[in-house]
Order: structure tokens, then sequence, then C-alpha cells
């Protein structure tokens, strides 16, 4: 059976400090997936979510199953899993160099070190903005994430458990918060409405047909691209406000 090379670049590629990294290295040392849970503070079911994660940006099995032994069956890591967690290791010391030197010089505040620090995150959606978390809110099986920009504009996703705990997710920590351009709409005026942001600012590139792409700039100078209303020309300068479902926002932390 012909085995693929394993992706370390794909596993290791979009967060050093991962908390399924950290799941993974707690299998190894326990050697359990519901003790490593546990230990790391996540449910079962979040556990087992971060290790497939893994396995499939590795391209390879990273765990396997124990059997037998004076403690019964368990789990232990694939000679890929303990490559990988090197690895990991080697990539936040150089990462941890890195930052502690940009920390030496001027920003204005976590947000702004949190777009540093995720330079090098490559996705499809073009609206990408520095966050801080204000709040967690348990809501059944989802979890409503309390954001504040940096100039203190609120924004809120919304995610399930699991994502929250993976994520690691607490009061002031820095995260990206992002969303497709597809999925916010922009007006001269919205409607608040439950479960959707608004956030207000000035159209810096306009529609030339109704529903065309606008691109805003926010109260606090970020800028968000997103379409115009069905009906609706944007022209540059005018005021607007950007709507965008919380549900739309996803949340990659950088930290």
């Amino acid at each position: 059976m012909k085995t693929s090379p394993l992706k370390l670049h794909s596993a290791l590629g979009h967060e050093a400090a991962d908390k399924r990294i950290d799941i993974l290295r707690r299998i190894g040392d326990a050697g359990s997936i519901s003790q490593a849970a546990r230990a790391a503070g996540v449910s079962y079911k979040a556990a087992w979510q971060a290790i497939d994660t893994l396995g499939n940006l590795a391209g390879s099995a990273l765990v396997e199953s124990a059997v037998g032994g004076a403690g019964g069956g368990g789990a232990r890591l694939t000679d890929a899993g303990r490559q990988l967690l090197q690895a990991a290791d080697e990539m936040a010391r150089a990462r941890a160099h890195v930052l502690a030197r940009l920390a030496g010089r001027k920003t204005s505040g976590s947000a702004q070190l949190a777009g540093v620090a995720a330079l090098g995150l490559r996705t499809s959606m073009r609206n990408q903005l520095p966050c801080v978390v204000t709040a967690l809110k348990t809501q059944g099986s989802m979890v409503r994430v309390e954001l504040a920009l940096a100039d203190g504009t609120a924004l809120a996703s919304r995610i399930t458990r699991e994502s929250a705990q993976l994520l690691a997710l607490a009061p002031g920590l820095a995260v990206l918060a992002l969303c497709k351009a597809t999925a916010v709409q922009i007006a001269s005026r919205s409607r608040a409405a439950e479960g959707r942001n608004l956030l207000a600012g000035q159209v810096t590139r306009g529609s030339r047909a109704a529903g065309g792409e606008v691109a805003m700039a926010l109260a606090g100078g970020l800028q968000l691209v997103g379409f115009a209303g069905a009906g609706s020309v944007m022209k540059v300068r005018d005021p607007a406000v950007a709507g965008v479902d919380e549900t739309a926002v996803v949340l990659a932390v950088t930290g």
C-alpha cells in the first residue's frame, strides 16, 4: 500500500498555538482520547473532531487504537503524529522569537498584533477584521462570541461549542473575524435584527449597477467588502451600513 507524504505545512500552516495540537500531545502522554479531552478541557466529541481535522490536513492518520494492556484499550500516536508534534514545537519556538521581537515595537493594541501574526493566513474570505473577544454566551449547542474591533465597535459570531473549545476562546483573546464578501449586504440604512451585525461606515468604492460590489470604510478605518442590496446603487462617500449574519462570521485564532 502506497504511503502518502506527511503534509506538515497543511496541518500547521494556519495556527501555531493550535488547541488541536495540545489535544494530540495529551493523547500521546495519556494514551487515551477521553483522558486527553478531560485534561484539555474539551468534550470527547471535540477531541475526536480535532484529531480528524488534523489527520485530514496532514494527509495521514495521527492516532491509532491501542488494544489490550493493563488498562485495556486506548490510543497512541502514529509515527506521523509524533513527527507533527516535533514540527509544531520547532515552529512554536521560531514564531515566539519573531513575535517577541515585534512586541518590542509600538503597536495600537492586541488586535493589531493579531493582524500581524495572521499575515500567513490564506483564505478566500476577503473580509478579515482583527478583534478582541469580550464575552462568550452559550445558547444550546451554539456559543455567541461577542467581539470588539480596535475602536470598540461591537461584532458577534455564532459558532458551535466544540469550535469554541478547540479555539480556547476567552475574554481578552485576540482573534480575526472573517466573512465572505457575498455574506455582507451594504445599504444606505438597515434595521437591526436578532442574530445580525450592523456596521456603519462610508462607501469608498461604489457599485456601477444595482446589487454590485461595494467597498466601505468602517468608523475605525478598517475596510469591508460586500454587495449593495437589490435595486440599490451606492456611490463613493455615501454613508452606509453593512449587515452580516452572526453565523456568517468565522473566527481564526492567531496567537
